[in-house]
């Protein structure tokens, strides 16, 4: 009689059970929800960051003090120092408080909204960016991202959402 090589089924449910359980050990020391969080920050930080310095680029290359409404939709023109925007690229009216609610201001306005399009036309930025969405939903007409002027003269530039403990926004 000749003998057959090969596992038996207990051998075989017992490989098994032990790569299950690694399996299972991977996945929540890897967290993948958190890292899925941690890529859209750092997306909306990148998304801010770049948009304040196309703001300054443009600033510079009209050699002068920015002021809102220079190179920029007219709505931009009648901003208030101090109040938050959002950003949009709408040519018409839309609703622009629509979930945007930052830790130091809120967009209360439905009128709050200021058109930066023109950053990207003038090609400082290669499109307006769009907040990925967290608990907003944006598009390219409500971006999820706010601008305000402070009144010593620097803008802030933020995002509406924010899925880690700290607000996401840059100032110069």
């Amino acid at each position: 009689m000749q003998k057959q090589k090969g596992f038996t089924l207990l051998e075989l449910l017992i490989v098994i059970g032990i790569i299950a359980i690694l399996a299972g050990v991977a996945f929540v020391a890897l967290d993948p929800l958190s890292r899925f969080r941690d890529a859209r920050d750092a997306k909306r930080w990148s998304d801010v960051t770049a948009v304040l310095s196309s703001i300054k680029i443009d600033q510079v290359d009209n050699r002068g003090p920015y002021i809102y409404g220079v190179n920029f939709d007219a709505t931009a023109a009648a901003t208030v120092a101090g109040n938050a925007y959002q950003i949009s690229n709408a040519s018409t009216t839309v609703a622009c408080n629509t979930s945007c609610s930052v830790v130091d201001q809120t967009v209360a306005g439905a009128n709050d909204c200021v058109n930066l399009s023109g950053l990207a036309t003038e090609g400082y930025l290669s499109t307006l960016p769009v907040n990925p969405n967290g608990s907003g939903s944006w598009s390219s007409a409500l971006t999820g991202y706010y601008m305000r002027k402070n009144t010593n003269g620097s803008i802030v530039i933020g995002s509406c959402d924010a899925e880690s403990p700290s607000t996401i926004s840059v100032q110069r």
